[in-house]
């Protein structure tokens, strides 16, 4: 890990932290909710083994990289804008594109707005999702999966914070990574990341190691979730501003990597969209679709060898 470089660079108006190391041709790493570049230190080190410089970001409101407290700050052209900062930061060439979770949703952004940009997409856990042109985002979930669903839970500023700061950031950082949820994930207004009780914790599964858990505590504890979920709230502002682009297609080439596991790939309607036709429509170069068994949300941490031996042999192609 030592070897890993960081340094910030400026971009879109803001600070971003990046962590990176290798030469060769550049993969771009994207971490999902509630992660860091930290989230790919296992792919950082196997990238540049191999020949390749691999940089991962702190996202606009993570970790050491400036967080704008409104959520308006937070909108797809925002994320993709520092994205393209960043590339653009490191001569401007396409790049190979990694990314999980919230990161993936930036990732087909940045495959939707600027696709000269990236060589191929590795896409973990979050597929394409194609604009509905009549139901906002968040209306649409709430009517689907109650007022409890997460995203529903997240949408109102400082309701969620207060709830997190009341469990503290150990305690909810360890509740999401490491217990089992199935989709769709719900927090109730009652112990919404369970017990307060320290006796409730969950333990650690085998990937995490509590020097991994304390490295993120410290990091979401100097600057707070407000950031990370300002994603959330931007969705359907988000919703309204990519009208333009409704009824597009994905054209990057794209391998979609899912666990069984996954709360996203397990919620109703993902897996029938994934594997049915409407994936390959609106993805038409979407090469393969792999599905790992016993695997869920945080693939990328929990089987990082399989999850390097994917990247690799996907990439090696373009």
């Amino acid at each position: 890990m030592e070897s890993i470089q960081h340094r910030t660079v400026k971009v879109n108006g803001i600070n971003m932290h990046v962590a990176e190391k290798g030469t060769g041709p550049t993969v771009l790493l994207l971490h999902g909710f509630p992660e860091l570049w930290y989230t790919w230190r296992h792919q950082i080190l196997a990238l540049a083994d191999h020949g390749y410089r691999a940089v991962a970001p702190d996202l606009r409101g993570y970790g050491d990289t400036d967080a704008p407290p409104s959520a308006t700050s937070y909108t797809c052209f925002h994320l993709v804008g520092d994205v393209v900062g960043l590339i653009d930061s490191m001569g401007g060439e396409a790049v190979y594109l990694v990314a999980t979770d919230w990161g993936a949703m930036v990732g087909w952004y940045l495959c939707m707005f600027r696709p000269e940009k990236v060589k191929a997409y590795v896409c973990m856990s979050v597929a394409y999702c194609p604009r509905s042109p009549t139901m906002k985002p968040v209306e649409t979930l709430e009517s689907v999966f109650g007022s409890d669903f997460y995203i529903c839970r997240f949408q109102e500023p400082g309701v969620m914070e207060e709830e997190i700061k009341s469990y503290g950031t150990e305690h909810v950082l360890r509740s999401i990574l490491t217990e089992p949820r199935d989709g769709p994930v719900r927090l109730p207004k009652s112990e919404p990341f369970g017990s307060k009780s320290s006796n409730a914790l969950p333990p650690l599964p085998q990937w995490l190691s509590e020097e991994d858990l304390k490295y993120n505590v410290k990091k979401f504890q100097r600057t707070g979730f407000t950031g990370p979920l300002n994603y959330y709230r931007a969705l359907d502002l988000n919703w309204e501003l990519t009208a333009p682009w409704t009824g597009i297609q994905i054209r990057v080439p794209v391998i979609y990597v899912a666990g069984d596991k996954d709360p996203v790939y397990t919620t109703p309607g993902a897996k029938t969209y994934v594997h049915g036709s409407g994936f390959k429509t609106d993805v038409p170069l979407l090469r393969d679709i792999v599905v790992l068994e016993g695997v869920a949300h945080f693939l990328n941490q929990e089987k990082p060898q399989k999850i390097n031996d994917i990247i690799l042999g996907f990439i090696k192609n373009f």
